[in-house]
């Protein structure tokens, strides 16, 4: 069975439209409680599961909120809400309190126009597909409330941001302190604005936050790591050692040095990964995505780290993981996985693996990366209508091949349609700055045209 709402990272759109109506978000809640009531294991006849329902800051988040709440509790199950909370630290609250779901109403990285409804799993990962399946089925059938004595209850929790500051903490090693470094960090005006500053302040470090201050209209708006200008440009007016830069819901992550330049997802995985081969604790290899430089392949070839691509989205990049019993991957776009000090990614934990690894060697993120080669690459986002089928285009086909042909073995062509948009996604990666260029413009322009004739 096809998913019909569920994308690569839950369910996202435009708040108004279908599906972020609060119609559908709560027949969303009712329909993941028929199915927790269903699957409810181990739990006794009498005793109702419970979810954890965390959220962005977004404007809608309290509409939506409401709606997912009402939902639950017509199915029979019990919620707890935090409130703002990074996406992570769901996945983190889940696990820890014993539930048997968590809930993030949130579009990460994207304008406050949309949002979004994404879940985990009891175990703090998100859900298979298999489970969406599931809940999608169960969205064919109407709303029947339980009887008034099976209804869920629902409560806020009070000390979710304590809890998770402390998990956090507990990543970075205790023989370690972040004193003397100054650093900005940019909250993107999201989840974390009221979390990452504290962490980086309790081990230790100078903090200046900015993207701080959420209004439930200025998310992700030109601040954070989808607009890293803002990090670069607090880093050297603060004269900051360093910049953090989270995204709306906390799960991405940029840096910059001490002189503004900005290191990517890529960047950051090959610093974590080269220190902990050098520290003899990595263990096994890198998962990346077919977006990841090529040049970060050769990089960790040459350190003898194995390395395996997955399709885009940080489900797949951990479904090679647990295939291969290794614990780091991750993607440009800056979500990292670092599986043995957390089920998911984590913009937060994932800087403190970063941070560990600057320490221990006492080098900079400059000569970190200095045998890391990354390859001009070149992406262009084309919109087209929803449904569009990719594949069956011939012209664009051809186009690619052709590409392909030119750049002789020295690049590489992905085309990809979007999870969350209704996008094409064209990247072209080589050698050579102008000819990647020309190749992606020459490739965009056709799915272009193909897209508008239908």
């Amino acid at each position: 069975m096809g998913r019909k709402y569920f994308g690569t990272d839950g369910v996202r759109g435009r708040v108004g439209e279908s599906p972020i109506t609060p119609e559908f978000v709560m027949h969303l809640g009712y329909a993941a409680g028929q199915v927790l009531v269903a699957g409810r294991g181990s739990l006794p006849p009498n005793q109702h599961p419970t979810v954890l329902i965390g959220k962005d800051t977004r404007i809608s988040g309290y509409m939506l909120e409401a709606a997912l709440e009402a939902g639950f509790t017509a199915a029979g199950v019990n919620v707890l809400m935090t409130g703002p909370m990074p996406t992570p630290a769901v996945a983190y609250l889940t696990r820890a309190l014993r539930l048997q779901a968590g809930v993030v109403i949130s579009a990460s990285h994207n304008p406050f126009e949309d949002n979004g409804i994404k879940f985990f799993s009891a175990d703090g990962q998100k859900l298979p597909d298999s489970v969406e399946e599931a809940i999608e089925a169960r969205l064919d059938h109407p709303i029947v409330t339980v009887e008034a004595r099976q209804l869920g209850r629902a409560r806020r929790i009070e000390d979710a941001a304590a809890r998770y500051i402390e998990f956090c903490k507990s990543t970075f090693p205790n023989h370690l302190d972040l004193r003397g470094m100054r650093i900005v960090v940019d909250c993107a005006h999201g989840a974390t604005y009221h979390i990452a500053p504290h962490v980086l302040h309790e081990l230790g470090a100078e903090v200046i936050a900015i993207g701080n201050e959420p209004n439930g209209f200025n998310i992700n708006d030109e601040c954070g790591a989808t607009y890293t200008k803002a990090l670069s440009d607090a880093v050297r007016a603060h004269r900051a050692d360093l910049g953090i830069a989270l995204d709306g819901d906390g799960d991405r992550l940029m840096m910059a040095d001490a002189a503004g330049r900005i290191y990517d997802g890529d960047q950051l995985i090959y610093v974590i990964a080269r220190h902990r081969i050098q520290s003899g604790y990595m263990k096994g290899g890198v998962v990346g995505t077919l977006m990841t430089n090529l040049g970060m392949e050769h990089a960790l070839g040459r350190i003898n780290i194995p390395f395996e691509r997955a399709k885009v989205g940080d489900r797949y990049v951990l479904e090679r993981l647990h295939a291969n019993g290794w614990m780091l991957g991750g993607e440009s776009s800056g979500h990292i996985l670092c599986l043995d000090k957390h089920t998911t990614g984590d913009g937060i934990v994932s800087a403190l693996q970063v941070l560990r690894a600057l320490r221990e060697s006492g080098e900079a993120l400059e000569t970190m990366t200095a045998d890391l080669a990354i390859y001009p690459q070149v992406m262009i986002n084309v919109r087209v209508a929803k449904g569009f089928k990719l594949g069956v285009v011939p012209a664009v086909s051809a186009s690619v091949a052709e590409a392909e042909a030119a750049l002789n073995g020295n690049g590489r062509v992905v085309l990809r349609a979007s999870g969350t948009e209704p996008l094409i996604r064209v990247m072209v990666e080589g050698r050579d700055a102008d000819q990647v260029r020309h190749t992606a413009e020459t490739i965009a322009a056709v799915v272009r045209t193909a897209a508008a004739a239908g």
